[in-house]
């Protein structure tokens, strides 16, 4: 990562990730640029490096920001109609903690609206360009993000994953993409979807980077009482000797063979690498997805519940009555699928059917966490896909609820659990297409895994 010293200029390094960003305009990766603050600060921190004063571990490093973290820098808005000419009054503190080190936004990166989805194809202001091929989706939610970082516009992206939304989008763009465990970093100050699964995440080009950028952005936070203690360091642990499962149910049937054969190739490499690779399996995962529809659906019914045209963001011109005010709002205001979750949400929280649905599946997801707690009796890191096949095209998937959701089968187990998962870049299929790998470890591993990922990244 470049870094901002005596010999090289943070406007240099902020000028020439704009150009490029303008350079690849036509991928959509971007909503709004942040161009003249941007200059600035990197003008005051070339300042200070030419007074000798002290400056941050990213002094000068152009990032791109995913448009739900709030920053009072231009406008935040989620990709949503809802929140389309929003000024933050607050800086997400995840935000806070990279910009007090030094990292210069460059621009506000394109989601889903709301970060629901796994295409960005969902968001208001039209989807972006996969990174390798422009007729492909580049994934979801963080697809912007995800495209920023592989076409070398910054070298490091913020992004959310609540149920794989770094780790699909980093897949289908042949990057790192990191979902940490669950707390890790703070969810202040970013617009919330899931309240119990989301995760605060970035893009990058190699284990060394991500390691760096959550090295700063992981600890505490008195205004996240959901956060944890810093267990990061500074540097990776030593991962020798350790054991890694390759699971099973998710390398078979309804798997694109070309996905499985990436992933075994990756599997060759950690042998080759020293590491005992052996196959398992965990039935329970197989009833993640059914599991995560049911309670992330319940958790953005309540918190979009707030966009009702009257605190606050958008508010429908077509008004006549109280009533209208919050059933026009939100009629115009969300995007169709955010629709589709927010009923979901409602009928099963409803008082009939809360037993049915909702207290069912929060049983089902202690089963699931269970699940891998024996599994991580066994082995020290779990291998499968990221997603069941590579970025697929336009319009393919986006009229087919279903079909989208599966893209999440394979990420949303560890995310029900609370688990470190990191998104590897694999291999490409014949086309060209990247693949990623998933590691994925028990609660606090997350140093572990990219210690893993970092010593086979020169393996033939």
């Amino acid at each position: 990562m470049k870094i901002a010293d005596k010999n090289t200029k943070a406007v240099d390094l902020v000028r020439e990730a704009l150009a490029k960003a303008k350079q690849f305009e036509d991928y959509h990766c971007f909503i709004s640029m942040n161009e003249a603050c941007a200059l600035e600060k990197a003008r005051e921190i070339d300042e200070k490096i030419a007074k000798g004063e002290k400056v941050g571990r990213l002094a000068g490093v152009p990032y791109a920001l995913k448009d739900n973290y709030l920053s009072p820098e231009g406008v935040t808005t989620a990709a949503a109609k809802m929140l389309d000419n929003f000024p933050s009054p607050i800086t997400a503190t995840a935000v806070k903690r990279i910009e007090d080190e030094g990292a210069i936004m460059i621009g506000r990166t394109n989601l889903d609206a709301y970060a629901h989805g796994s295409s960005t194809e969902n968001s208001y202001f039209g989807p972006t360009c996969n990174a390798v091929d422009k007729e492909r989706v580049a994934g979801g939610s963080s697809g912007g993000s995800a495209v920023a970082t592989a076409l070398g516009i910054v070298e490091f992206a913020l992004g959310s994953d609540t149920g794989g939304s770094i780790r699909q989008p980093a897949s289908f763009n042949g990057v790192y993409g990191i979902k940490p465990t669950y707390g890790t970093v703070s969810r202040y100050g970013v617009v919330a979807m899931a309240s119990s699964t989301d995760t605060m995440g970035c893009f990058a080009k190699n284990a060394e980077d991500v390691n760096l950028v959550m090295d700063i952005m992981a600890g505490k936070d008195e205004k996240d009482s959901t956060t944890l203690e810093k267990f990061w360091k500074d540097d990776l642990p030593d991962p020798k000797g350790k054991k890694i499962g390759i699971i099973t149910d998710f390398m078979g049937d309804g798997v694109d063979k070309e996905v499985v054969e990436c992933v075994k190739k990756y599997a060759e490499k950690l042998k080759k690498a020293g590491y005992e690779v052996e196959e398992i399996s965990i039935p329970m995962l197989k009833y993640g997805l059914a599991i995560y529809y049911i309670v992330q659906p319940a958790e953005v019914a309540s918190n979009l519940s707030r966009y009702d045209g009257i605190r606050y963001g958008f508010r429908s011109n077509n008004i006549t009555d109280l009533d209208s005010v919050y059933q026009e709002t939100r009629n115009e205001g969300f995007m169709p699928e955010n629709k589709r979750r927010i009923l979901i949400g409602n009928y099963v929280l409803s008082s009939g059917y809360f037993d049915a649905y909702y207290l069912k599946a929060q049983k089902a997801r202690t089963l699931l966490i269970n699940a891998y707690k024996d599994a991580f009796k066994k082995v020290d890191a779990l291998l499968c896909p990221v997603a069941p096949a590579p970025a697929f095209k336009f319009g393919e998937k986006i009229n087919d609820p279903l079909a989208m959701y599966m893209e999440d089968v394979m990420s949303v187990p560890q995310s029900m659990a609370g688990l470190p998962s990191i998104s590897v870049p694999a291999g490409t299929t014949k086309t060209g297409l990247p693949v990623g790998a998933q590691l994925s470890g028990w609660r606090g591993s997350d140093q572990l895994l990219l210690a893993i990922a970092q010593s086979v990244e020169g393996v033939d």
